[in-house]
């Protein structure tokens, strides 16, 4: 295995050179104390436990959560994804570690609901968060903003922050934000090439960085659209922890991005970067 690239992404999570990109496979590092949906999966079986949805969108996450708008409103959505989401889950070793950085200023990008790193985050000061809104509840806003305590904030606010918590999918607090159906994709994936779903701030944070995506697969288009564009005009470098065996679609992604893979598990990942080790001794 080569070891260099843990080199790289340690020394760049010091420096703050590396954005951490989180996927929903980083609540799996603690399943024991994680109640709420951990993937896009678990989730969709939940809404269809709870609704009727056709066979044969039962697996699409998207397209069941669009079943249920159509059918039985937006505030049932919502509903169901805060029953979905309420329970919380406590941060695990890698929110607390990426908490404790200390590179001023730093951008953390979460794409999943739940509200783990934010409580992680919790305990630092002058941090904010940038969260993705539906145009079916918003129409004409795509992001709001919040600070440290879960208060609405201008935009201009997030200039100051030493942190920011940028959530495009949304996330359960503290205004229970969720793009989660097609019509909410369509909306957003109609403007982002031309970035406009982007916070002007989380844009000149990514600039001439390098991402680190970690609990994320890009198995599906609109995980790979949403990776692509919020990295664009970073970097020519970046990672990924990723193990075991790729599908076609992720090797060409990762090639075309220029995203070298990590190939161990994420929680081993985890334990060498609190360790503090030197990159040797994961070359096994």
């Amino acid at each position: 295995m080569n070891t260099h690239p843990l080199q790289e992404i340690a020394t760049g999570l010091a420096v703050g050179t590396v954005v951490p990109y989180l996927g929903p496979d980083v609540l799996k590092l603690e399943p024991a104390t994680c109640p709420v949906p951990a993937t896009p999966t678990d989730l969709v079986k939940l809404l269809a436990s709870k609704v009727s949805v056709p066979h044969k969108i039962r697996n699409n996450l998207t397209a069941a959560a669009q079943f249920i708008e159509n059918f039985k409103h937006r505030k049932t959505v919502v509903s169901l994804m805060n029953e979905a989401f309420a329970p919380g889950v406590q941060p695990n070793t890698l929110h607390r570690y990426l908490a404790g950085l200390t590179k001023k200023p730093l951008l953390i990008v979460d794409a999943w609901y739940d509200a783990a790193m934010a409580q992680a985050l919790a305990s630092r000061g002058n941090w904010g968060q940038i969260q993705g809104v539906s145009q079916a509840e918003h129409f004409g806003e795509w992001v709001h903003y919040f600070d440290d305590k879960g208060n609405p904030v201008e935009a201009k606010e997030a200039d100051t922050w030493h942190i920011v918590l940028y959530k495009p999918l949304g996330s359960i607090i503290p205004e229970k934000n969720f793009i989660i159906s097609d019509s909410d994709f369509v909306e957003v994936l109609t403007e982002i090439d031309i970035q406009t779903p982007i916070p002007p701030r989380v844009q000149e944070l990514r600039t001439g960085a390098n991402f680190l995506f970690l609990g994320c697969r890009f198995n599906n288009q609109l995980t790979r659209t949403y990776a692509r564009q919020v990295m664009k005009r970073s970097s020519d470098k970046h990672w990924a922890v990723i193990e075991g065996p790729l599908t076609r679609m992720e090797q060409k992604f990762l090639s075309e991005q220029n995203i070298t893979r990590i190939d161990m598990p994420l929680a081993k990942f985890t334990a060498w970067l609190q360790s503090g080790q030197t990159c040797r001794a994961l070359a096994v």
